[in-house]
């Protein structure tokens, strides 16, 4: 029997216990990252018990009649353990549904989680997606991501960029000045598409604070002044750029190429997966081939985001 309960705060550790040793959770889902935004979104995150033991988790928000997993994130989903089944995760979306019809809940927007983000395999959601809620797939986007394990070489473009940077004696350090990366980053998409980053300045150093481990900050430097930078996410086994951005003379010098010559090749070449992050712009068919094309110039390749819809 399975018993579905809205999250409250008073239950920010057990949710965060069952994150931490979930099959296929990330520390995007602990509660002190969720909620640094929680006045954006009205929270409405179940937690699914089986008995006395918590189950499973859904981060998820409402609006009006949709239930999203999750508005705020990369990716939203349902969090399982290692002890959940196929059989007992059909039984949890059915569960999931009658709960949400008493809710008053009409539609529900699903951000699955990729698969290289799981620790152990973990799609039973999908199966379920199809045998019980009926749903369909509306939102395909593409990432972009490289294997640790069989990286490929960079391609000459990329390798051009490297020896600008080389010759410039350009340098990679990690680093903790988040308010001028901020601004080369808050630069480059106004001038580009006239918008600001998800983030400001102040909420990257509060997560950053919170998560000094696992949100990263790397800068490229001539001397003592920063050409660019990507700002991290390290999970258990991927390598999330958050955010990459260069000032123009960076660009014109491999800035960027330097960086992730240093990453990919040197600093985290033991892990798993590292992951670009999305090439897709407002519609999910919107290739925006300049931006995959550099991506896909250090070796990575395609790993998709997907969205899935279901009525009630």
């Amino acid at each position: 029997m399975f018993e579905i309960r809205r999250y409250t705060p008073d239950k920010a550790d057990e949710w965060n216990r069952f994150v931490a040793q979930s099959k296929n959770g990330t520390f995007l889902f602990d509660r002190r990252f969720m909620d640094y935004h929680a006045d954006r979104f009205t929270d409405a995150s179940l937690m699914v018990y089986r008995g006395q033991s918590l189950y499973a988790l859904l981060p998820a928000n409402v609006k009006g009649n949709v239930l999203t997993s999750h508005g705020g994130l990369t990716y939203g989903g349902l969090v399982m353990s290692d002890r959940c089944s196929a059989h007992g995760v059909l039984e949890t979306f059915s569960a999931i549904n009658a709960f949400l019809r008493t809710q008053g809940i009409r539609r529900v927007v699903y951000k699955a989680i990729p698969w290289i983000y799981h620790q152990l395999p973990a799609e039973e959601d999908l199966y379920a997606l199809t045998a019980i809620c009926n749903a369909q797939l509306v939102i395909r986007d593409i990432s972009s991501a490289v294997v640790g394990s069989s990286r490929l070489r960079f391609a000459e473009s990329r390798k051009a960029g490297l020896r600008k940077a080389q010759r410039r004696g350009l340098t990679v350090c990690e680093s903790t000045d988040f308010a001028a990366f901020w601004q080369i980053l808050n630069d480059n998409l106004v001038e580009k598409y006239g918008v600001h980053p998800v983030h400001s300045a102040a909420e990257l150093e509060l997560l950053h604070s919170r998560f000094p481990d696992k949100i990263r900050l790397y800068m490229v430097c001539d001397g003592n002044r920063s050409l660019g930078g990507t700002l991290l996410f390290l999970t258990s086994q991927v390598l999330h750029t958050q955010y990459i951005s260069a000032t123009h003379e960076g660009k014109a010098c491999g800035a960027i190429d330097l960086l992730f010559d240093c990453l990919i090749n040197d600093v985290y070449a033991d892990y798993h997966y590292i992951d670009f992050g999305k090439s897709t712009v407002s519609d999910s068919a919107n290739l925006n081939a300049q931006l995959i094309f550099q991506k896909e110039g250090f070796g990575a390749r395609a790993v998709c985001y997907d969205t899935y819809e279901w009525t009630l």
